[in-house]
């Protein structure tokens, strides 16, 4: 082993600017295909939101395990699997659950954008800006739905899950291509 080779093992590396693009257009993409879904009917939105849901948390935790030296390891994973158990439930109960479901996504927006705050204050050279302002729009999605419920009912889902979306990707896709992001 060099000299060289101890420093790079010590040191923690950006996850490859590929894979931060990559996070980026897929939730920018999930975001997108929510916002297209707001017009049909209620049980067809429910539906395509839950899909979403769990492919955005299948990535995010995928994201977590490749970044696992950055910190917050836990807590990645935890927000994919809220994503995830949020989209079965919704697939799975889409006429009956979609009330209670739209509190449960209040909470977990709520949680995401605690989590994207807490993440930009620890990476604030890269894009850590635009992860503070994705973190607050989490948050405040997540108060709106759970201070409106159930007044806010179904076409709240639709819209502020694929902003949110949106505004996460976004976030990635400037982290991933900020040269000071870059390795090396």
């Amino acid at each position: 082993m060099t000299a060289s080779d101890t420093g790079a093992s010590q040191s923690l590396q950006a996850p490859p600017t590929w894979l931060r693009v990559l996070l980026g257009i897929v939730l920018i993409l999930g975001g997108i295909f929510v916002l297209g879904d707001i017009a049909l009917a209620t049980l067809v939105s429910a539906l395509l939101i839950g899909f979403t849901a769990i492919v955005v948390g299948a990535f995010e935790i995928i994201h977590a395990f490749w970044t696992k030296g950055w910190g917050g390891f836990a807590w990645h994973v935890l927000l994919g699997a809220l994503y995830i158990i949020f989209g079965w439930m919704v697939v799975s109960q889409p006429v009956s659950g979609v009330l209670v479901l739209t509190l449960a996504l209040g909470f977990v927006l709520l949680a995401s954008g605690v989590v994207r705050i807490i993440h930009a204050s620890r990476h604030w050279s890269g894009a850590g800006w635009l992860m503070l302002i994705s973190g607050a729009f989490g948050i405040l999605a997540g108060l709106i739905i759970l201070t409106g419920w159930p007044a806010t009912g179904i076409w709240v889902l639709g819209l502020l899950l694929g902003i949110d979306l949106i505004s996460h990707g976004a976030a990635w896709l400037t982290y991933g291509w900020l040269p000071s992001a870059r390795p090396g």
